[in-house]
């Protein structure tokens, strides 16, 4: 292998997936996150565990293993231009907060490439597609004036598909992945960018790992695509599943989302993608509903959207707002995610209206 790569992941619980990938594969990674992860991270690393088709039970893989260096600090502390890329792997809310703020504007000036795995597509992102019109998307992001410093070529995006969580009753190092599914991640507009990607991509599919079955290929790698479109295809799964976990009163499963209506899923899943191929993607771009609907049937817990919804966040990833605002700019309609749409512009109303009343209580 050649030299490792220097990578900056900004946040370290999603981050944690693709940070034990780099680390298999011998590169060194630095972690951010907020000061009490830091020190857990720096005392005991992390652990990843990770079903194998192969194996009964999960493997569970521990950071201080591995031939890869592995660090973490919080946002204050980090030198951006130190690094050979960042990854952006914190929900897009966060990215307004202090101290987080500042680093993502230090490291759109440090010039250096940024690979995002967050469902919300950066802004940046979104300007290298010619027939979106970025201008009229300012109001589904938390705050867009943090994208405002960023070359929009030196922004790509990998589809986060692989599914995980920190279980809620361990320590905040573990993470449990429960679909180990590929991030389809887009070339960069810089052929030497690129490289760095299919580096990584070879350095990830090289890796062995000793198992009771002997030495295996593990699940969870990132697979680098030409069109810009294939990280899209995450958007019909996020209407179709993600967003419909959000009810009135309640959350139900990704898995109950999808299955109780199929039929109904599977409309929405093809309005998403046909909109898609409206804006330029093709249909190899995308991924087939009866692919999805399978994968789903595995996705037991509600997502992260509607688990922080219900949680009282005052701001969560926009992905609904941002597929029908650019529907409504190519002329397509769904009622259904007009539906969604409404439905957590309400509940995030009903959010910050219970917060102020405490706040002045």
């Amino acid at each position: 292998m050649q030299s490792p790569y220097n990578v900056l992941i900004m946040g370290a619980s999603y981050g944690s997936l693709l940070a034990i990938k780099l680390l298999l594969a011998g590169h060194w990674v630095k972690l951010v996150c907020l000061p009490a992860e830091a020190v857990v991270i720096n005392k005991e690393g992390i652990l990843v565990r990770l079903p194998v088709k192969s194996l009964d039970a999960p493997i569970e893989i521990n950071s201080p293993d591995l031939p890869g260096v592995l660090t973490a600090e919080s946002p204050e502390s980090v030198d951006p231009g130190k690094y050979d890329m960042v990854v952006l792997a914190m929900q897009e809310p966060q990215y307004g907060s202090p101290g987080v703020r500042e680093l993502l504007d230090a490291t759109a000036k440090a010039k250096v490439p940024c690979m995002s795995i967050m469902n919300m597509p950066p802004l940046p992102y979104l300007r290298r597609i010619p027939n979106v019109n970025t201008d009229s998307l300012s109001h589904c992001y938390t705050d867009p004036s943090v994208w405002d410093s960023f070359n929009p070529a030196l922004m790509t995006l990998a589809s986060p598909d692989p599914q995980a969580f920190r279980p809620p009753d361990e320590a905040m190092n573990v993470l449990q992945v429960t679909l180990p599914t590929n991030f389809k991640v887009a070339r960069f507009d810089s052929d030497d960018h690129t490289a760095m990607l299919r580096q990584m991509q070879s350095d990830i599919e090289s890796i062995r790992y000793d198992s009771p079955k002997g030495a295996i290929e593990l699940p969870v790698k990132l697979k680098v695509h030409d069109s810009i479109f294939v990280p899209l295809a995450k958007w019909s799964m996020l209407l179709t599943g993600n967003y419909r976990c959000i009810q009135r009163d309640s959350i139900r499963s990704i898995k109950e989302a999808v299955h109780s209506d199929i039929e109904l899923s599977r409309s929405v899943y093809n309005w998403v993608g046909e909109l898609c191929r409206t804006i330029g993607a093709s249909e190899k771009d995308q991924v087939p509903f009866e692919k999805y609907a399978n994968a789903a049937k595995g996705l037991e817990k509600p997502s992260s959207a509607a688990r922080a919804l219900f949680g009282g966040a005052l701001n969560i990833e926009r992905v609904d707002c941002l597929v029908k605002t650019i529907a409504v700019h190519n002329d397509m309609h769904s009622n259904v995610v007009d539906e969604i749409v409404a439905l957590v512009d309400e509940l995030l109303q009903k959010n910050r209206r219970m917060s102020q009343s405490t706040e002045t209580a």
